[in-house]
């Protein structure tokens, strides 16, 4: 049995409420959504590749794949997120699945995806060796990761203002870092252990434009599983002074509007199979 009170456990749950997963693939995906294009190209795959998609959501990574001809599998914890990549990518093949511990055969893909799923399994380099037993030599690896606050980014805005006005006693099991696995240092030596070579990585511009400089705040309250199990327990006085804070900042770095575009830049890993 999960502790209720652990990592592991409060992804599971976040993930699995509809109202979050449904937030995340209509608001918060939007930028995600922009660096769908460098995972499948960093991957390569063509018609008749097998194709796994790991911590696969709603299916975006999934669909870009699938519109390469690639044949597909789509995995996810959450019944919620799949649900939704069934209805949207009808044409791949979906699974509930822990991506630490795969029901799949060695050798059975030429690519694996990784859509910004590695900051929510409490142990990533477990995924990394599952991502390379099920890869044939030669197969290609490919993650995405959104930087963290030491760049301009809204993730940065929101907890840095989570930090400065949120309530101390609202905290988060101890868990990975949400964006250690942006950092080459860590990853590349990791990815190494694992059974990969020929790391590279790259930073991609992926933003939000957004009507109201506040969206940032609302994108993680409602459609996140860190920031959301932050914010939405935050007394209202707390919850207020957070939300200021975050449109303070965007109004500060991104000009008066009307239409503000929010840096949430991220880093695109690439891999392959030894």
């Amino acid at each position: 049995m999960v502790d209720a009170n652990t990592f592991a456990a409060l992804e599971k749950r976040e993930w699995s409420d509809a109202q979050v997963a449904q937030s995340y693939a209509q608001a918060f995906a939007r930028a995600a959504n922009m660096v769908v294009p460098h995972l499948i190209e960093a991957v390569a795959p063509g018609p008749g590749t097998n194709a796994l998609d790991l911590c696969c959501g709603h299916g975006n990574v999934t669909a870009g794949l699938v519109h390469t001809g690639a044949n597909v599998t789509g995995v996810d914890f959450s019944p919620a997120m799949l649900e939704m990549a069934r209805n949207a990518v009808p044409e791949a093949r979906f699974v509930e699945d822990d991506v630490m511990d795969l029901d799949f055969d060695d050798e059975e893909f030429e690519t694996v995806t990784i859509g910004f799923g590695i900051p929510h399994v409490p142990n990533p380099p477990a995924v990394f060796k599952e991502a390379r037993r099920v890869l044939r030599p030669g197969g290609k690896l490919a993650f995405s990761v959104w930087c963290g606050p030491e760049v301009d980014t809204a993730l940065g805005y929101v907890f840095g203002s989570i930090e400065a006005h949120g309530h101390p006693d609202i905290t988060l099991p101890p868990g990975p870092g949400a964006n250690d696995y942006a950092d080459p240092a860590l990853s590349f030596p990791v990815l190494s252990s694992a059974g990969f070579q020929d790391c590279s990585c790259v930073t991609v511009a992926s933003m939000w434009r957004v009507e109201d400089p506040g969206a940032p705040y609302d994108f993680f309250l409602e459609g996140t599983a860190r920031g959301g199990a932050l914010l939405r327990p935050q007394p209202e006085e707390n919850a207020s002074a957070i939300r200021k804070s975050v449109v303070d900042q965007v109004l500060k770095n991104h000009g008066s509007g009307p239409i503000w575009e929010v840096p949430i830049p991220s880093v695109v890993t690439r891999a392959v199979a030894v």
